[in-house]
């Protein structure tokens, strides 16, 4: 079973994280923030792009005056964590602490991003004692 978001190609993706980046906007506000990023798509592809994700209901728009303005209709971390549910699964052999491990690796994380990991396993610690887990 595909999860939700799964389906987004790499080009629709950068359009995606344009919209989740500026809360919103029009096809000039996308292309905008794809340039500052070293990105020049056409002003046709976004649109078209815009386009495909707003018929799989994963942006939303609006009219406002002559401009339409298009809004992101699925969360950064709903597709993160479908896209990542599938990485276990095809990659990790359906257990993610492998994949994880090697995520965490590959990064060379600083001292402060890996002091955040560890505070956030501890929450999560403790979470999983709380509910009975071991």
């Amino acid at each position: 079973m595909r999860k939700e978001g799964n389906d987004i190609p790499a080009a629709e993706m950068e359009v995606l994280g344009a919209l989740w980046r500026t809360g919103g906007g029009t096809v000039r506000d996308v292309l905008a923030d794809l340039e500052g990023r070293g990105r020049r798509p056409a002003y046709t592809t976004v649109l078209t792009l815009l386009g495909r994700l707003e018929r799989r209901g994963y942006v939303g728009s609006r009219r406002e005056g002559a401009a339409k303005v298009y809004t992101p209709r699925i969360t950064r971390e709903r597709v993160a964590s479908g896209r990542l549910d599938d990485l276990a699964r095809h990659l990790g052999g359906g257990e993610p602490v492998p994949l994880l491990l090697k995520l965490v690796e590959a990064q060379n994380l600083s001292a402060g991003d890996l002091r955040e990991l560890r505070k956030h396993l501890a929450q999560l610690e403790d979470e999983a004692r709380r509910r009975g887990e071991e």
